[in-house]
Order: structure tokens, then C-alpha cells, then sequence
């Protein structure tokens, strides 16, 4: 893996994964049960275009985006007093071949790595009811992160400053990437030879 250390969400940072499947769109490629996104269509030509045009596709920030950016410091915090786990902080990791990456919430050790999610109360509600929904919506970026990043595990962290915490730690799924990273690798060739008839 090839880390890169342009803060999150900076022009740098954008620029290192446009036109690049990313472990936050693999749910636009594949299913949390293996099979191919009715939705991966779109995103390819989505990342197609941004090789294209060399801009980033404009997405539109809610108010619990914004938010939940601005708390994951907070949530951090938490997480390391928690767990007293070392969180180590990186920007868009990238796969050897260059042609796809993820951009993780925290690395741990030499084996785990973070997902932090700061929702809406009601999301939270939803966490807190059942500690696998969050799991579950978030599987594909999980397992895909694992995927990229050699860990052996992921802790799913999900936190707001009012309600008790979500935390959940989640095992490499080994039988699932398999799928996941033939789903990838066929988007990855359809990008590429797209990209070289049409510019």
C-alpha cells in the first residue's frame, strides 16, 4: 500500500483519488452479500468522467456531514480513552497498482484500523437498537479498507456527544474480498479502457 499524507477532504487529497474507486464508493459496486451493484454502472462513468474532465465529482454536504466532520476529533478521542489504542491518523491510501484506494478513519497498530461514524440521533438510535446495523451499511467500505490496507481487523466506531457509544470490532472477511476485489479490478479495467477511447 502506498500512503499519502494530504489531510482529508483538500484539494491534494482529491486530486490523489480522482477517477479512482474508493472504499466509500465499493458499495456502488458490489452488495454487502457479493453480489454486483445495480448502481455500478453510473459510478464507473462518474469516475470515468473525473479522469476525463480532471475534476472531481461536486456531492452536496448535509448538515450531519458537516457535523459529524467536525466531531470526528471529538469521537477520536474517545475511541483512544476507551480502548487506549493508538490511532494513527493518514490520508488516501492507495494500492500498489495505483488505481484504487481508501482513505481510513485511523490505522492501529500493525493490525486494525477505524471507522468512525458521528450520525444523526435517530442513526444513532438505529446503532444503539442493534450494533450490527451500522456494521452492515458500512460493510463494503470496511472490508474494502481491510482489503487495501493487509489489516486483520476494523473497529466500527459510532459516536455522539449526548448517547452512549457504539463500538464493534469487525473481522477481515477473506471469502468476502475475494468478491469485493474482482468486482474493483473489473471496474478498474473498464475505467482504463474507457478512458483511452474516448479522450
Amino acid at each position: 500500500m502506498i500512503i499519502l499524507d494530504h489531510e482529508q477532504g483538500t484539494e491534494e487529497w482529491l486530486a490523489a483519488r480522482l477517477g479512482k474507486p474508493s472504499a466509500s464508493g465499493f458499495s456502488k459496486l458490489i452488495t454487502a452479500t457479493g453480489k454486483p451493484s445495480s448502481s455500478a454502472s453510473g459510478y464507473i462513468h462518474e469516475l470515468i468522467a473525473e479522469r476525463l474532465t480532471g475534476e472531481s465529482t461536486p456531492f452536496h454536504v448535509t448538515e450531519w456531514m458537516e457535523r459529524g466532520t467536525k466531531l470526528e476529533p471529538e469521537a477520536r478521542e474517545a475511541y483512544e480513552f476507551i480502548t487506549d489504542n493508538e490511532v494513527i491518523e493518514t490520508g488516501f491510501i492507495l494500492d500498489p497498482s495505483f488505481e484504487f484506494g481508501c482513505s481510513p478513519d485511523g490505522l492501529i497498530n500493525g493490525d486494525g484500523g477505524l471507522e468512525i461514524k458521528c450520525p444523526a440521533p435517530k442513526t444513532m438510535v438505529s446503532y444503539l437498537a442493534d450494533e450490527q446495523v451500522g456494521v452492515k451499511k458500512y460493510w463494503q467500505q470496511i472490508q474494502g479498507c481491510m482489503w487495501i490496507t493487509q489489516r486483520k481487523w476494523w473497529d466500527f466506531f459510532a459516536y455522539h456527544p449526548k448517547m452512549r457509544h457504539v463500538l464493534v470490532r469487525v473481522k477481515r472477511d477473506d471469502e468476502y474480498i475475494a468478491k469485493l476485489a474482482a468486482e474493483v479490478n473489473a471496474a478498474v479495467s473498464q475505467i482504463l479502457n474507457q478512458v483511452e477511447k474516448l479522450k
